[in-house]
């Protein structure tokens, strides 16, 4: 399985995460080509090395029509209010009424004019949808009454649709981040001083990990907090992987002790087979619907899903159900166990597991094909045949499912020899 780590110790911005991905990329140069083919109106990427605090990594710039939209203002991409979405970098900056602005709906239109995947302008479409209803709820205002200002738009849409067709052509299985480092402190905007995280960057963390660290000022923008929501599915400390290689992209200003970087490793769950182990207990649930949730579980990709009689507090008679999958399934089979049992809460363990390698054959026989479950590891080898062809033999021959196992058994030795 292949994992993305995104280690958000000093937050998190759309051009940042643009360039630790492109560090990635098998064929950067290739990659920033085909970005700047797209036909955004006026818009160039660039990526040069940069160092920051010792660090080496990549720097991405997105200019408009020759200058970025704060040339003189360092930093992440920024966005900020009052009825308006901005483009301002981290730091103060008066509004420029001198370019017009664009609703979500113009946005969604510039999205479909792209020659990008149908995946990549889906995905485009759905960062700008959890950034608009995120400065809704800031502002107070409709979805359709949030404005972006110009060349915001034009940089922000850049960043956006990159970080989405660099994540479509690397394809993890599972993307994974830590903590994100919001900054803390106050923000000055064209508007007035506003708290660290913005309200919006605020709304777009909930159910996230959040921690201020130990930079004042803004480390996560509503650009990277809305890209790591539509991305990321587990928080926290990196999963165990064999990691292949590292990206950096780096911020412009330099922080005082702090390298302003967004790291990123890519690599494989190789070197053990890592699940997790989704558990909670119940005295509520009939056996009725407790039947019924497991048999979803497993429909929705859960590796095995087991219960067991327990006894809770008061002494009442209840079931400990325990959901084992992968990672990238962890979050989807959380909501699931919430959905479709009376649980309050769901605990969760990251487990190592060693496994035999398994396959099935379908060899013929006289009695028609059987299905034979094999598995391996090193001189170790086990075989037996899949029940449901028992069962099915069974019923053909008129016989129990005991003696459909030793006819199969008799011809599986017959054939050997």
């Amino acid at each position: 399985m292949n994992i993305l780590y995104l280690d958000c110790s000093m937050g998190a911005a759309g051009d940042m995460l643009l360039a630790s991905l492109l560090e990635l990329h098998p064929s950067p140069e290739d990659f920033l080509r085909r970005l700047n083919a797209l036909g955004l109106p006026g818009v160039t990427i660039t990526a040069e090395k940069a160092v920051r605090s010792g660090i080496s990594g990549t720097h991405a710039a997105v200019k408009v029509f020759g200058r970025e939209e704060d040339d003189h203002l360092p930093d992440h991409d920024h966005h900020h209010h009052h009825g308006h979405h901005h483009h301002d970098h981290d730091h103060p900056h008066e509004h420029r009424h001198d370019h017009s602005h664009h609703t979500v709906g113009d946005i969604l239109h510039l999205l479909e004019t792209l020659p990008v995947e149908a995946a990549v302008r889906e995905k485009a479409a759905e960062v700008y949808g959890l950034l608009a209803a995120a400065e809704s709820r800031a502002h107070g205002a409709a979805v359709d009454q949030i404005h972006f200002h110009e060349v915001g738009t034009l940089d922000a849409v850049a960043d956006v649709v990159g970080v989405c067709m660099l994540m479509e052509e690397l394809c993890p299985d599972l993307v994974a981040a830590s903590t994100v480092h919001v900054g803390f402190g106050q923000v000055r905007c064209a508007h007035g001083i506003l708290p660290v995280p913005a309200p919006a960057t605020a709304y777009l963390l909930e159910g996230v990990p959040v921690a201020a660290g130990a930079v004042e000022g803004e480390l996560c923008t509503p650009t990277g907090a809305a890209l790591l929501r539509a991305f990321v599915k587990r928080w926290g400390p990196m999963p165990a992987m064999t990691v292949e290689r590292w990206g950096c992209g780096l911020g412009t200003r330099d922080f005082p002790g702090a390298a302003n970087c967004l790291r990123s490793a890519w690599g494989s769950s190789g070197g053990g087979d890592q699940v997790v182990c989704l558990q909670c207990q119940m005295d509520d649930i009939t056996g009725e619907d407790l039947a019924f949730a497991a048999k979803r579980l497993m429909e929705l990709g859960a590796l095995d899903v087991f219960t067991a009689p327990i006894t809770m507090k008061k002494g009442r008679p209840g079931h400990l159900l325990t959901c084992i999958c992968r990672l990238e399934k962890e979050a989807e089979l959380t909501e699931a166990i919430l959905r479709y049992t009376t649980t309050l809460g769901v605990r969760r363990s990251l487990q190592q597991r060693t496994v035999l390698e398994r396959r099935q054959v379908t060899r013929e026989t006289p009695l028609g094909p059987v299905t034979w479950k094999e598995s391996r590891r090193g001189d170790l080898c086990r075989e037996k045949p899949e029940y449901e062809d028992l069962v099915r033999l069974a019923r053909q021959e008129g016989i129990s499912t005991e003696a459909a196992r030793r006819l199969v058994w008799q011809l599986r030795e017959m054939e050997k020899q």
